[in-house]
């Protein structure tokens, strides 16, 4: 139970108040990447349909091999010594399952499960109330810590390495500290920006696990168990089609199933095979390599505006009337790593895949490096 003194101080705060953060506006209206159907970002009618989907036990989690192994080891050891598995910072793109591997943790341990985010958390009453009311050994997942307050990230030092929350009482000459013990507890985070992270904040995790992208085949083996949950009819082929079209992401994967399944119900048999899933994928736009439209817009804007680049970033944002932040954090990143695009200190570069990708003769000039 809170002091008299905190509950009031905390029923005094006008929640109307609080104002959520303005979203950025572009030139086309609001730019958002969970508009994309190839987006990795969570959209509104995701949520019921993941939790359909998600795996209940750490081995029916499908891919992510090193992390798996490391916390399977650290779930055996906590559970051997009855005690609260250490503080575990997921960090990785976002769609590759952090929250899935954070409810698996509360499922491995036999406790309890409470979910925030970053964001939510606006006030110091609002980290309070949430761990003077945590129990034995359960496990507090906070998505996007990274944008979690600085006053409160500092409130938390104490409660994860101590298990111990400062709390001030009273105000002016007359305010001092009451210092409350909170129950062990597993506090599980995520982020997609760990470098945004404290050193501090980073020290009082145990465990750091970072998740990769998956694999065409790991992909394969999570659209087919997805198509069995939804009894989906799919066979080996269909399912390699669409995982290799789902960039490297298992949320991409189960959309793009979501999209192929409803064209094979109205236009085919039923049955998503090779065919009726190629055919559902280029009505989507979404073509081999996983690229949308957007896509093929920035790499198109670069080769043939640009000469292939380089090209700065803000020319570039101009050019496509997108957010610079967007483009940085939603559309570079995967092109970057399949190796379409190049960051250099002048500027963005199309190189030779993306050239052959679009059917374009690259200049001689650039095909002779």
């Amino acid at each position: 139970m809170l002091p008299l003194a905190l509950r009031l101080n905390i029923a005094l705060v006008d929640y109307s108040q609080i104002k959520p953060p303005a979203k950025k506006i572009g030139l086309n209206g609001p730019k958002s990447d969970a508009e994309r159907l190839v987006s990795a970002g969570r959209v509104d009618d995701d949520a019921a349909f993941e939790l359909k989907l998600r795996p209940n036990k750490l081995s029916e989690f499908i891919g992510q091999s090193k992390a798996k192994e490391q916390l399977a080891i650290a779930l055996e050891a906590a559970k051997s010594r009855g005690e609260a598995l250490d503080h575990v910072l997921l960090f990785g793109p976002p769609g590759l399952g952090k929250t899935t591997l954070a409810t698996i943790i509360a499922n491995e341990m036999g406790v309890g499960f409470q979910q925030t985010s970053g964001p939510a958390l606006q006030i110091q009453g609002d980290l309070t109330a949430i761990l003077t009311n945590i129990r034995e050994k359960q496990v507090l997942f906070l998505d996007e810590i990274h944008r979690l307050q600085p006053v409160l990230e500092e409130k938390l030092y104490t409660a994860l390495e101590d298990y111990k929350l400062d709390i001030m009482i009273g105000q002016g000459p007359a305010a001092r500290t009451h210092v409350m013990d909170i129950r062990p507890f597993t506090f599980v985070a995520a982020t997609t920006r760990p470098g945004l992270l404290s050193s501090p904040l980073r020290s009082r995790f145990g465990i750091l696990l970072r998740l990769e992208f998956y694999t065409d085949d790991e992909l394969r083996f999570v659209v087919e168990r997805s198509a069995d949950v939804l009894a989906v009819p799919i066979d080996h082929d269909g399912a390699a089609e669409i995982a290799m079209r789902s960039r490297g992401t298992p949320r991409i994967a189960n959309r793009l199933l979501r999209r192929v399944r409803d064209y094979a119900q109205v236009r085919a048999s039923g049955k998503i095979d090779r065919e009726t899933a190629q055919k559902a994928l280029e009505m989507l736009e979404v073509d081999a390599h996983g690229f949308d439209e957007l896509d093929r817009r920035l790499l198109r804007t670069i080769i043939e505006k640009y000469d292939g680049g380089p090209v700065g970033l803000n020319t570039l944002a101009a050019a496509l009337a997108e957010e610079q932040d967007a483009l940085e954090e939603v559309y570079e990143p995967f092109l970057i790593q399949i190796g379409f695009l190049d960051r250099t200190p002048r500027g963005r570069v199309a190189t030779r895949l993306a050239y052959e990708h679009l059917g374009i003769d690259m200049p001689r000039k650039l095909s002779l490096f």
